[in-house]
């Protein structure tokens, strides 16, 4: 399910990972590694400069079954959000 700009800019995520500056693969490593640190249900909300990471995120949340709730545009960089299921 992906969340309307209005919902995700409401969300508080329990792990923001800043992988700003980073090249693909680096943001989705990180996000592994968060996603390793919150408990099921929580959401983690991850910072890259790097275009490809909404969809880098996207589908690998699908493929391993975590909630792709969507991408918002900050101030030179996305902020990406997933709520962790397994």
């Amino acid at each position: 399910m992906t969340a309307t700009l209005e919902e995700l800019t409401t969300i508080t995520a329990a792990k923001v990972v800043d992988a700003r500056g980073a090249a693909c693969p680096g943001p989705l490593l990180e996000a592994k590694k968060g996603m390793g640190t919150v408990s099921l249900g929580d959401t983690i909300e991850i910072w890259s400069t790097d275009p490809a990471t909404k969809a880098d995120i996207g589908a690998w949340s699908a493929k391993v079954g975590h909630e792709f709730l969507g991408a918002l545009e900050a101030e030179g960089y996305d902020r990406v959000f997933v709520v962790r299921r397994k």
